[in-house]
């Protein structure tokens, strides 16, 4: 059976995305940050035309409902740059939206995702190839339960991946506790953000253990323990037997931060030096192929 990945162009086979950046964005707008939107087509596609020039080939884009997505424009930056755009549906933590507009659309999330999945994004044909929801700080709150709890439907009903933002990369266990144990879903169709934010071997490898991909997203961030710590953080987790496990992103959110280019170009030589080729080749092609392809949809009642 061919595995798929529902891009902004159509479903391709899992193993044509190639090199890939696991998480990053293209567009995004939010409350939380006035004044940094990402909204400049002309320097999106400079960003990858850089990353394609590197030898990247598809980016996961996980800017969710309501936050900024031009799905036309990602379609036209796709053809432009030949690089592969997966989109997302879903929502992110609740301080991202306005009060009125959460009002119109929790009442029927699931049916949502299974919209922008299915038929696309606001009516444009561009559908969506994943569904991206959040957790709150060493937990789940309220909103991300009811998130959670519709993603989860949406990814029985279409069989779509779940990509999950781990606030300040706290909470894994709790999510998978969650989607995995209360709501059904595979733990091989769930993709963790964000863990390099909180480097807790312990919880990275049990998140790994349950079936998860671990992706380490977010490079030269001063705050987080991103770039300096990452060969360190994916050596131990390979030496575990998790290296089939790992995703790299670059989780653009602002301008000026160092965008997609940044991951191929600064940080595949010295992964390379400290991972080897092979696992690195797992790293940025294989595990993408595997945790972005579109599961069976479930037949008969979910849990």
């Amino acid at each position: 059976m061919v595995t798929r990945v529902r891009t902004v162009l159509g479903d391709i086979p899992a193993e044509d995305l190639g090199v890939c950046d696991a998480h990053d964005h293209l567009f995004l707008r939010t409350p939380l940050l006035p004044g940094q939107e990402l909204d400049d087509p002309g320097r999106a596609q400079e960003l990858l035309r850089g990353f394609h020039g590197l030898g990247g080939r598809s980016v996961v884009q996980w800017t969710p409902y309501g936050m900024g997505r031009r799905p036309g424009d990602l379609v036209a930056l796709s053809c432009s740059t030949g690089v592969e755009v997966v989109a997302a549906t879903g929502l992110h933590q609740a301080a991202h939206y306005p009060e009125e507009l959460l009002g119109r659309i929790l009442p029927e999330l699931e049916a949502l995702f299974v919209r922008e999945l299915t038929e696309g994004i606001g009516g444009t044909g561009v559908r969506a190839g994943l569904i991206k929801v959040a957790g709150s700080f060493h937990g789940i709150d309220a909103h991300a339960r009811l998130t959670m709890a519709a993603a989860a439907g949406a990814h029985h009903r279409t069989g779509a991946p779940i990509a999950v933002h781990l606030e300040l990369g706290t909470g894994a266990l709790d999510v998978l506790d969650l989607l995995c144990g209360e709501l059904g879903v595979d733990p091989g169709c769930v993709v963790l953000g964000h863990l390099g934010r909180f480097p807790d071997g312990v919880v990275q490898r049990e998140a790994a253990r349950a079936g998860a991909f671990l992706a380490f997203d977010g490079p030269s961030r001063a705050n987080h323990a991103t770039d300096w710590r990452l060969p360190e953080q994916l050596a131990e987790l390979a030496d575990a037997g998790f290296g089939g496990r790992l995703l790299l992103g670059g989780d653009t959110t602002v301008p000026g931060t160092p965008g997609m280019p940044h991951l191929l170009r600064r940080l595949r030589p010295r992964l390379e030096q400290a991972l080897g080729k092979d696992l690195l080749h797992s790293v940025l092609v294989t595990a993408p192929a595997r945790a972005f392809a579109f599961a069976a949809p479930r037949e008969g009642p979910r849990p």
